[in-house]
């Protein structure tokens, strides 16, 4: 159950049919230049690599960090790395060195396979110096940087095809959370649970060979392959899809005929609010897969302009324990769900997908060690989502502590429940609804504020981009305050905080939306913060603990 298999069968398949495509210059519609492998050529680079790195020491089991951007060696290492029975590491680099230090530490890496600039930060800062033995050296070689990547290439030059034979219970990879809401975590990943997800995904999407991916998130970059797609490297910084050039995605997809696009909110807006986007439709897209937090109903709308008739943007729900858990189109949220989300009653992630085990139950945040049925609430009581399936992880790496606050023991044939950590309920049409993080909801002495429901009602407001719930203590207990953060596309002229009384006038508006619900109903004050800080990987979940104390330092906001 290696996960390298599927690689391998479709370069017998399709061994002349393009793998991966790697571009420049595409968004003068054109690329200038460009580089490309068959499916052949990627399972026989990723075979030659995985014997440069045996000869090199590494062995089955051993961990090994693979820290570049997503181009071709980036696929090639992965793959190799799962050929070789090692298991692949990866960290958002865009946490931050201190973050990353400690993840690393987690980690304890056997090997360190990194670009220069990753290597020179590796010495400075002394990561994984007690663990590590090998390291490559991806592009020049760096003095005391180990092998460089052309010598790997070398030294595996000759030789048999790769291929260990991995047990579904074999670790594959350790996929560390971004942090966005929490401590970042080791996620342990099998060789069996990524080949359940291939499935899920192929199963969900009806995804078939021969098709073209644009998948502008490295992860996702990784099925492509396995599900015998073509996918084309998006010219943009993984790390920052909200920066991204709409003109390198619009024509990127227009020149390759992409079938499949996968997008984060932020990207999607960027996109389809471009300039550039107006009047244009992209006719080779079949499906919009998009992911990481909520997508807007107004995102959805714009971004569905671009599509052929009967194409669907897709938003899956899940984390990077269990994906994916449930799936709605954009056809169900903009005809059925959005007039919900507006009114406060959270959004519809849609119904849990085939082999997938979703229960509600009561808030506690504490650990849970033994699943039994009284834990359960009954369809529209808000509690906590847990999930049981093929697709959910186990445990995280080297942090049993965490694994005991997200694990239930389930006494039936040895399983467990995952706690999401996220609140939700379920409809009478057994749709499930998400309400946000347990960790950030607002704990006052007369009720419990959950941050979708309540945010849902004021970011109808038309000026408004987005809000943040917080719970601020001003010497009366936890109160419920709103951070909120205009529109950036209004013009200037249009924008709510262009004088006092405008702004004045933006606060009653919103102050009157929420008296309208019981459950906004007790927020009075409003602060208007210039850009949400965000989560690195898709620069859509907000880091709402920082804007909780950035609130408490501000004065003013009040509506009467």
């Amino acid at each position: 159950m290696n996960i390298a298999t599927p690689l391998v069968q479709q370069a017998q398949r399709q061994p002349e049919v393009p793998a991966l495509i790697e571009t420049h210059g595409i968004a003068a519609g054109k690329p200038a230049s460009e580089r490309r492998w068959t499916f052949r050529q990627l399972d026989d680079e990723s075979n030659r690599l995985a014997r440069g790195l045996a000869r090199m020491g590494l062995v089955a089991g051993q961990r090994a960090v693979l820290m570049m951007p997503p181009r071709l060696e980036f696929f090639a290492l992965t793959f190799a790395l799962f050929k070789l029975g090692a298991v692949l590491v990866l960290i958002d680099p865009g946490m931050g060195v201190r973050h990353l230090g400690r993840c690393l530490a987690e980690a304890e890496p056997d090997a360190f396979l990194g670009i220069p600039r990753a290597q020179l930060a590796r010495l400075l800062l002394g990561w994984g110096r007690r663990t590590l033995r090998h390291c490559v050296c991806v592009g020049p070689r760096l003095p005391l940087c180990g092998w460089s990547l052309a010598r790997v290439r070398r030294e595996g030059a000759e030789g048999e095809a790769m291929l260990h034979p991995a047990r579904p219970d074999d670790l594959a990879a350790i996929l560390f959370t971004s942090g966005s809401t929490g401590i970042a975590k080791g996620v342990v990943y099998t060789h069996g649970i990524f080949t359940a997800q291939v499935e899920q995904l192929q199963r969900i999407y009806g995804i078939e060979p021969g098709e073209i991916d644009l998948p502008t998130f490295p992860l996702f970059g990784l099925f492509a392959p396995a599900l015998g797609m073509t996918a084309v490297l998006p010219e943009m910084d993984a790390t920052r899809p909200a920066r991204v050039n709409p003109r390198a995605i619009l024509s990127a997809v227009r020149h390759f005929g992409v079938t499949n696009l996968f997008g984060s909110p932020a990207l999607l807006r960027r996109v389809g609010f471009a300039p550039e986007a107006e009047g244009q439709t992209l006719p080779s897209l079949r499906r919009v897969i998009s992911a990481g937090a909520p997508v807007p109903a107004a995102v959805l709308a714009r971004f569905r302009r671009l599509l052929p008739s009967g194409t669907e943007i897709h938003t899956p729900y899940g984390a990077t324990e269990a994906l994916p858990v449930a799936s709605i189109a954009s056809s169900e949220i903009l005809t059925e769900t959005a007039s919900a989300t507006a009114e406060g009653r959270g959004v519809c992630v849609g119904r849990p997908v085939p082999g997938m085990r979703v229960r509600i139950i009561r808030l506690e945040d504490g650990p849970l060690t033994e699943w039994s049925a009284d834990l359960e609430l009954p369809p529209g009581e808000i509690g906590e989502i847990v999930v049981q399936g093929t697709v959910v992880t186990a445990s995280y790496y080297n942090r049993p502590d965490a694994t005991a606050l997200h694990k239930i023991r389930d006494g039936r044939e040895g399983g467990f429940w995952h706690r999401m950590g996220d609140v939700g309920y379920f409809d009478a049409l057994d749709r499930l609804w998400f309400c946000g993080r347990k960790s950030q909801r607002v704990v006052t002495a007369e009720r419990t504020y959950f941050t979708i429901p309540c945010e849902g009602v004021f970011n109808a407001h038309p000026q408004v981009f987005r809000t943040a719930l917080v719970g601020v203590d001003r010497g009366n207990g936890i109160e419920p305050e709103l951070c909120v953060e205009i529109d950036p596309q209004l013009p200037r002229d249009q924008r709510p905080d262009r004088d006092a009384a405008s702004l004045a006038r933006f606060r009653r508006e919103l102050a009157e939306r929420g008296r309208i619900w019981p459950h906004t109903r007790a927020i009075r004050r409003f602060h208007i913060h210039p850009a949400f800080p965000v989560d690195i990987r898709h620069n859509a979940k907000i880091f709402r603990e920082r804007l909780a104390v950035w609130a408490a330092a501000q004065q003013g906001g009040l509506v009467s």
